[in-house]
């Protein structure tokens, strides 16, 4: 049985390092340009570089998503970061267009090429199409069942890398290619700057009734019938395996720390957990209830036991769910003292949780802080703080810290 790897999103390095950190095999990336996710952090020169070194010493890898669908005036900015991205010895880059296909075949023959989603790669034609290009993996359309990529599988040459989506957030378009934001606000999704209006509000209007605005269904706040759950395979993974795919991906550069972290660490429980005693599996019923405690949107299982019906859509907010806070970040520990960066208030008296890189969580009352003079202090507020918080169990550097949400 091949173990996948588990391929998680880094929005910018400080995610970057805590997927490592948390148990991802790689990574994906973006620059500030080329990428489809412009409202991410994204990463500049020296961020890759840094991003690079870091991961090869651990024996991980980056992917850099150059997957925009590029115009003419895009074309002469590509070689120079083309031959960039060779030069950081990147792991592979992510791209859809068969121009950018071409210039990197060209200026970096070297460099491993992934076929990004946006393609919309449903069959086996299409990949060994794409493989006999030089495309080394194909990541495959979400649009797609368990069985139609077992079928692929068995259809593609072994060396024809796939990859699928297995967690996060589910585009109402196929697989991305979205004409609502350009249309709607003049912002181009396949140009990396989506305005994801299929997260809005909407009513009905007849057109001889112009300002009397219906809902779509009877609901007096009207509906967000465009609006699907998160994908979320967590409980299946079994099923994954199935497939004899090479990386479960997790979808999210846009998305924090905190579920960057949680999200990876308990795919990497799963994985490791079937794969090293398949016959005698259970799946933990409590991963489901720690994977709730980072932004969602309800879960859907996607197309993978067939095509998503009413039920897979969220009709009352767009809104994601949130149950904790993330209110630390431990950037040192030492005999039972915790070097911390606050990220949201905290204060004496408070039960917070401690997110452990590997290994058990455990809460504790905060009963002693103090701020970077050695000064007694009752509370902290101020955005990125550096304070000392004495810890009941031993932690490490990258643990998170973080508290249920109060209901407003």
């Amino acid at each position: 049985m091949q173990k996948p790897e588990l391929l998680a999103p880094a929005g910018n390095l400080e995610k970057l390092k805590f997927a490592f950190i948390y148990g991802a095999d790689a990574v994906y990336i973006g620059g500030k340009d080329f990428s489809l996710r412009a409202g991410a952090d994204n990463f500049t020169a020296s961020d890759m570089e840094e991003a690079v070194t870091f991961a090869h010493a651990r024996g991980k890898k980056v992917y850099v998503a150059v997957n925009i669908i590029p115009h003419n005036e895009d074309i002469d900015k590509l070689p120079p970061y083309i031959k960039f991205l060779r030069s950081l010895g990147i792991d592979a880059v992510i791209l859809s267009d068969p121009g950018i296909l071409t210039l990197v075949k060209e200026l970096a023959p070297e460099l491993k090429v992934h076929l990004s989603t946006q393609a919309n790669t449903v069959n086996w034609l299409s990949c060994n199409f794409w493989h006999k290009q030089g495309v080394d993996r194909i990541i495959l359309a979400r649009e797609l069942s368990l069985e139609e990529i077992k079928f692929i599988r068995e259809q593609t040459p072994a060396n024809l890398e796939l990859e699928i989506f297995v967690h996060g957030a589910m585009c109402i378009s196929y697989s991305g290619r979205c004409l609502m934001s350009n249309y709607m606000t003049y912002r181009d999704a396949n140009r990396g700057d989506c305005a994801h209006p299929c997260r809005y509000k909407y009513y009905l209007m007849e057109e001889k009734r112009p300002g009397k605005f219906f809902p779509v269904v009877e609901d007096e706040r009207g509906t967000y019938f465009f609006n699907s759950k998160d994908l979320c395979m967590l409980d299946k993974v079994p099923d994954l395996f199935s497939t004899g795919v090479n990386s479960f991906k997790i979808e999210g550069r846009m998305k924090s720390v905190h579920y960057v972290a949680q999200v990876t660490k308990l795919y990497r429980s799963v994985i490791d957990e079937y794969y090293s005693n398949p016959e005698d599996y259970t799946f933990k019923d409590e991963y489901m209830e720690e994977l709730k405690k980072t932004t969602n949107r309800e879960f859907t299982r996607g197309f993978f036991y067939g095509k998503p019906t009413a039920d897979d859509q969220s009709y009352e907010s767009s809104k994601y769910v949130a149950e904790y806070d993330l209110v630390g970040v431990v950037l040192d520990y030492n005999d039972g003292i915790a070097v911390v960066e606050e990220r949201n208030p905290i204060k004496i008296g408070e039960t917070i949780e401690f997110l452990m890189p590997t290994g058990e969580n455990f809460n504790q009352n905060v009963l002693y802080m103090w701020d970077e003079n050695g000064e007694s202090i009752a509370q902290i507020v101020h955005p990125k703080q550096i304070f000392k918080l004495k810890t009941e169990k031993p932690v490490m550097r990258y643990t998170l810290l973080r508290k249920p949400r109060k209901e407003s």
